[in-house]
């Protein structure tokens, strides 16, 4: 599927506004987010796959009713346990929608509530063009109690973890992930 100009401008003005009005909790995060507000500005496809330095990704956290689990992805590329997330698509309104798209597909939880601000931002390489930027929105969203998570195909498993008992496989990015959710109280 081939993002349009419309799509791509309005999910890129999203993400714009997004990380302008946004108020990260420390310095290293303000200076992700003055290098995301630039990639932005100089690549008019920065929110699609095919935009070959990098391109913005949207992931949540999903954290069960009570905030003392979090359900993670066993990523079948990497071998690691990670947040549910991934590229943005042509409908998505917003970047807050495409982490909640992403989360639910991967899930299979539909009754997902996603907080609207970005709990971090994270930047890493991936192997999409032999070794681009992912540019990571990150996102938290709360499972309802009753919550019955569903393998998908992107998968190798989903699992619940206690927060405070993440698996080993889980990198810094993950652990600070969860350290600034369970921050949020």
């Amino acid at each position: 599927m081939t993002p349009t100009t419309a799509a791509s401008h309005d999910l890129r003005t999203d993400a714009r506004v997004l990380l302008t009005g946004w108020r990260p909790a420390d310095a290293s995060q303000r200076a992700l987010a003055a290098q995301y507000l630039a990639f932005l500005d100089a690549h008019e496809d920065a929110m699609w796959r095919r935009c070959r330095p990098g391109h913005l990704t949207a992931s949540a956290l999903v954290l069960d009713a009570e905030r003392d689990r979090v359900l993670l992805t066993l990523h079948p590329k990497f071998g690691r346990w990670l947040q549910l997330g991934g590229h943005c698509e042509p409908d998505d309104p917003s970047l807050a929608a495409a982490a909640l798209r992403e989360a639910q597909e991967e899930s299979g939880i539909d009754a997902l509530r996603i907080r609207p601000q970005p709990l971090r931002l994270d930047r890493h390489r991936v192997g999409c063009h032999g070794g681009s930027w992912h540019y990571d929105v990150q996102f938290l969203a709360l499972a309802p109690s009753d919550a019955q998570e569903r393998c998908s195909a992107e998968s190798l498993a989903v699992s619940w973890f206690a927060v405070d008992r993440l698996p080993g496989s889980c990198d810094a990015s993950v652990r600070a992930l969860v350290a600034a959710a369970t921050d949020l109280g």
